[in-house]
């Protein structure tokens, strides 16, 4: 099969398009995806700069999100049969193989059926930020209907689904973008107040928006000065999650005067730490997301497809900074 290999840490071109073999026949409760779409997410471009979390594994295959067609099936298979449509979020971090290629097998238990109404090029966009954004707001933040959250980058890969999930459990949306394009997409999709935090502070704004109680939870795309600028609009006794790293000078005494309750979101932990049931719940999550994609509730928004042989220009995109939705990686 064809698949993108990592040859060595560094710049895109290590990223080298090669003939490999097929992946064994799946055992057990194992299903055979032929993969039709890949998504590409910041952990992608991560690794590849910095390594994977197995150095010892090498070359290794990128790429979380994959989304493809049951190819063949384990002995034990219960739930799937050759031909079913299907989306997962698994693989990729260098210990097992990732879906920057056309064949991958996969647990049965991580997977669901692909929504018939998208495609695959959107389903493949789907898990990862599905995931993140579904445990940062109602696992970490425990986020309820009527409750205000702002959620930051709202035009961003997880930013824009966090923001429909959020109206789908009946919040009040404000949301921070960077441009005028953004701020219409964003309202596009459902939030109720936009701030570009170029031209305002949003602190000022979420307060003004709030009559100065400030929100109930804030959902931390962006990280750095962000994280900490974040604690006044949070109400007393209020939520804050983020998916990214608190730096080590993090100033907490506001978030502590307020009470504040802090989350900490890696939807990878299951996959690092070989939680097999925290995986099973990842394919509850889609399951579920999948009846809103269905219905046309939640949508996801792919901003460019690439080749598996443009993944290194899809990688210089990603880390250009400042984009609309996902980038996929469309397979055969």
């Amino acid at each position: 099969m064809k698949a993108v290999l990592m040859t060595a840490p560094g710049s895109p071109e290590v990223l080298q398009l090669q003939e490999i073999p097929n992946p064994l026949p799946p055992q057990n409760t194992e299903l055979l995806v032929r993969l039709k779409a890949a998504g590409i997410n910041p952990i992608d471009t991560k690794l590849r700069k910095r390594g994977t979390f197995y150095p010892d594994k090498m070359p290794a295959i990128l790429g979380c999100d994959g989304a493809g067609i049951v190819e063949a099936v384990g002995t034990e298979v219960k739930r799937f049969q050759v031909g079913d449509e299907v989306f997962f979020c698994s693989g990729g971090l260098g210990e097992h193989q990732g879906n920057y290629a056309e064949f991958t097998t996969i647990e049965e238990r991580f997977v669901a059926v692909k929504p018939k109404s998208v495609s695959f090029i959107e389903a493949a966009a789907a898990p990862l930020v599905l995931i993140t954004a579904w445990e940062a707001l109602y696992e970490r933040g425990r986020l309820s209907p009527g409750e205000k959250v702002l959620i930051h980058a709202g035009a961003g890969g997880v930013g824009h689904v966090a923001i429909q999930l959020a109206k789908l459990k009946g919040a009040d949306v404000c949301t921070t973008v960077s441009s005028q394009g953004k701020a219409d997409f964003v309202k596009s999709i459902g939030a109720d107040y936009v701030i570009n935090y170029q031209k305002n502070d949003f602190v000022k704004a979420v307060l003004d928006w709030t009559k100065g109680e400030g929100v109930d939870l804030v959902f931390d795309t962006v990280g750095g000065e962000t994280f900490e600028k974040s604690f006044p609009t949070i109400r007393i006794y209020g939520d804050i999650v983020t998916i990214l790293q608190p730096s080590d000078s993090t100033n907490w005494k506001v978030a502590r005067q307020r009470n504040l309750r802090i989350g900490l979101e890696l939807m990878l932990t299951p996959m690092l730490q070989g939680l097999e049931e925290a995986q099973t719940h990842h394919g509850e999550i889609l399951a579920e997301c999948a009846k809103w994609m269905e219905e046309g509730k939640l949508k996801i928004c792919v901003n460019r497809t690439f080749g598996l042989e443009e993944v290194g220009k899809a990688h210089e995109l990603l880390e250009a900074g400042s984009m609309i939705g996902k980038l996929v990686v469309g397979i055969g």
